[in-house]
């Protein structure tokens, strides 16, 4: 590999989150309104601490965080009793879908928090995280306050290896994909991840697909119509899940790939109307590649 070839693959800025203070954030924060946006199904073990930690350290002893929203994707537990009780507004998809009609999937649930929230700056987090800081907030938000080129900012960690290393599904298949198609974005350390935060002006100007497929089209979307040099990540520390099982990745491996080849033009080889992850017994899963448009076309 040449050396302009190296250059280019590490185009992706990388911010230090330990070198980020409270009072670095509020200065810079200057008038503008924060939300952070927490999509979920089924996490009442994990979002008791998460909302309660976010609610007591960002809002009310600190003031960075203006809004916590907790978008509960049909829940079948008490995940969203569990988040207004430790002080999250809790917004049901079905309040959304009732206005923009129903979708399915977590990139759904990530959109219609473009609908609930009115943040000028947005923070998402995934519900199963058990080792969020409040540092991993003002972490993600510090790039988009101090740097008026930054539009996206993914969270980087470390994921021990004996719990599933930097991801499954992103070594074995996201990271291959982007090597082959989308080189300028290697330098992402997680580009699945669950953690980023972005600038609504923004993320309201690109569309989101509703399955697994949407973070890797949101890279994708924000290079196309921003640049590159509008993605940046964060180094956090380290990050603790809970497991998805093989059955189920399997499922979002297929989604992350075929979405991923409908953005680079290399889709022409399969009808997408009939994509379907086809297993051994013979069962089909369909695959969701749909599509919400962006939120500022419809507003």
């Amino acid at each position: 590999m040449s050396a302009s070839t190296l250059s280019h693959v590490s185009a992706v800025r990388t911010f230090d989150a330990s070198r980020f203070s409270m009072a670095d954030a509020l200065a810079a924060k200057r008038g503008r309104t924060v939300s952070v946006c927490i999509p979920c199904k089924n996490e009442a073990e994990t979002i008791g601490p998460l909302v309660a930690m976010m609610r007591s350290e960002l809002i009310d002893q600190h003031g960075l965080v203006d809004e916590l929203i907790v978008l509960d994707d049909r829940s079948t537990d008490a995940t969203a009793a569990i988040a207004a009780a430790n002080g999250a507004t809790v917004v049901s998809i079905n309040t959304v879908d009732d206005i923009y009609g129903e979708g399915r999937g977590k990139g759904n649930a990530l959109w219609a928090t473009l609908a609930a929230s009115t943040g000028d700056l947005i923070v998402w987090c995934d519900g199963d995280v058990t080792t969020v800081e409040p540092s991993w907030v003002l972490g993600l938000l510090m790039p988009l306050l101090t740097t008026d080129d930054v539009s996206l900012v993914k969270a980087t960690y470390h994921r021990p290896t004996d719990q599933g290393g930097g991801g499954r599904t992103t070594e074995l298949v996201a990271r291959p994909l982007l090597s082959l198609f989308l080189p300028e974005l290697t330098g992402l350390h997680q580009p699945l991840g669950g953690e980023f935060a972005g600038r609504r002006t923004v993320m309201e100007q690109i569309p989101f697909v509703q399955g697994w497929g949407v973070e890797i089209a949101m890279l994708a979307d924000v290079a196309e119509r921003f640049g590159v040099s509008a993605i940046a990540q964060v180094d956090v520390g380290e990050r603790h899940h809970r497991h998805h099982t093989l059955e189920l990745l399997g499922v979002q491996a297929a989604e992350v790939l075929a979405t991923l080849l409908t953005r680079v033009g290399a889709d022409k080889a399969f009808a997408s109307d009939q994509l379907a992850l086809l297993r051994p017994n013979g069962v089909a899963e369909p695959l969701n590649l749909d599509e919400r448009p962006p939120m500022r076309s419809i507003r």
